[in-house]
């Protein structure tokens, strides 16, 4: 959802420090708050702010405080940014600016704001999401189903069952998926687990990770007219979402559910999870385990896709390579993640939480992941929805003496290295690690 009211931040943090992170940082709204939303696909949020905002401090007359010392333009590899004071999430059609999320503007003190054009098509036989509404809604049962569909249904078993790997899923890091996605092939009541895609139990929606629905309603089962998203193991994202998204700023994700059978909504792509860029890793140092909960986006935009890293453990982080990746509006987006106290179960704390329950959107701290013209971007954000400490320190530092890692971050005992706003440091090579301590 998309806000168009300076009071919104105000009203949300209650200081004239105005802070928000990587894209789709979501801010749920007090009872007492009443901001606008122009936007009839209501989630489980009321608010959302959710693009290109970096930290901005005004003083009391509502005026940027800036510092040339320390808030420089961002540039880099020969592109230049464009940066504004604005609050206002909304881009002219004459941006001419790089993309550059909040992630991969690591000394800005302003939105970054791009026009990019999106390379990915969505299938013949699935129709554009900004079509599917309420009042018109039309699919044919006859369409891209043939004779074979129904002699293949016999075969799905093999992929909505245990070999699948649960949560970690069934391949190696970065090894590739081998076996393509067949349109019109698998029911839509089958969730098709397997070369990556991992199914979302706690969700109670048959494994998919977030439905929705033609009268832009979510939840339920995956059904005729709905596009059914899906979660990938830790370090692949989804490459399912149709190009046409709907015109309100929803954003739509998934298998296409057409004529009783799952259809990709993306044929630019044969596969439905894609490794992202291989630049980081999770490294626990902790006796007990930690959910660390991405958004799903394109899609219900709910923090519901795990990385799960267990005691004593490491995990692949998710980077989303900006340049290749969904765009909302013609900018670029990153991956956000949520991450929980120690000890918080992703059944737990991969939902959305309640206030004051410190799980979900209320957890203590924010992951940031994404990488433009071949540097990753990755921070450490604070979460204005909980100004309680992580139950753990966290920093981001090379992984090995044959990285380059640019700038220093890191969280310990709730506050951040070099400042309340959070940090970021950017990898030119090798490989960084979040490194989870006591």
């Amino acid at each position: 959802m998309k806000v168009s009211s300076v009071t919104l931040a105000a009203c949300l943090l209650g200081s004239s420090a105005i802070v928000s992170g990587l894209p789709h940082l979501h801010v749920k709204r007090d009872d007492d708050c009443i901001t606008t939303v122009n936007d009839s696909h209501k989630h489980k949020r009321a608010v959302a702010v959710e693009y290109v905002y970096e930290t901005i401090t005004v003083d009391n007359s509502g005026q940027p405080i800036t510092s040339a010392a320390t808030k420089p333009a961002v540039s880099y590899s020969g592109v230049s940014s464009v940066l504004t004071s604005t609050l206002v999430p909304e881009i002219s059609s004459t941006a001419t600016a790089s993309a550059v999320s909040s992630s991969a503007a690591p000394v800005s003190s302003s939105s970054v704001a791009t026009s990019v054009s999106s390379t990915t098509t969505s299938s013949s036989e699935v129709p554009s999401a900004s079509s599917i509404t309420s009042s018109s809604v039309t699919t044919s049962s006859a369409a891209g189903t043939s004779s074979t569909a129904t002699s293949s249904v016999s075969s799905v078993s093999s992929s909505t069952s245990s070999s699948s790997g649960g949560l970690a899923g069934d391949l190696n890091s970065f090894s590739p998926p081998t076996e393509k996605f067949s349109d019109g092939t698998i029911p839509c009541s089958h969730f098709p687990a397997g070369q990556g895609v991992v199914p979302i139990d706690w969700m109670n929606q048959g494994g998919w990770s977030g439905i929705e629905n033609p009268d832009t309603s979510v939840g339920g089962s995956c059904s005729e007219g709905s596009y059914c998203s899906y979660a990938c193991q830790s370090g692949m994202s989804k490459t399912q979402w149709p190009s046409n998204q709907p015109s309100d700023g929803r954003s739509i994700g998934g298998l296409y559910c057409k004529g009783g059978f799952l259809y990709r909504s993306n044929t630019d792509h044969d596969y439905l999870c894609e490794w992202g860029v291989q630049a980081a890793e999770v490294v626990s140092e902790l006796d007990k385990d930690v959910a660390i909960c991405r958004t799903d986006y394109p899609g219900t935009e709910n923090m519901v896709i795990p990385t799960f890293v267990q005691a004593g453990n490491s995990s692949p982080l998710t980077i989303v390579n900006q340049d290749t990746y969904y765009t909302w509006r013609g900018m670029k987006t990153s991956a956000q993640y949520y991450v929980n106290n120690a000890g918080v179960s992703v059944e737990d704390g991969c939902i959305w939480g309640e206030p004051g329950s410190g799980i979900g959107n209320w957890a203590p701290l924010n992951f940031g992941a994404g990488s433009a013209s071949g540097v990753s971007y990755l921070s450490l954000i604070p979460n204005p929805n909980n100004k309680s400490p992580l139950n753990f320190n966290v920093k981001i530092v090379a992984a090995d003496s044959s990285a380059n890692v640019i700038g220093e971050c890191a969280y310990e005992n709730g506050s951040f290295q070099g400042g309340s706003d959070g940090c970021t440091v950017s990898v030119t090579s090798g490989m960084a690690k979040f490194v989870l301590y006591n």
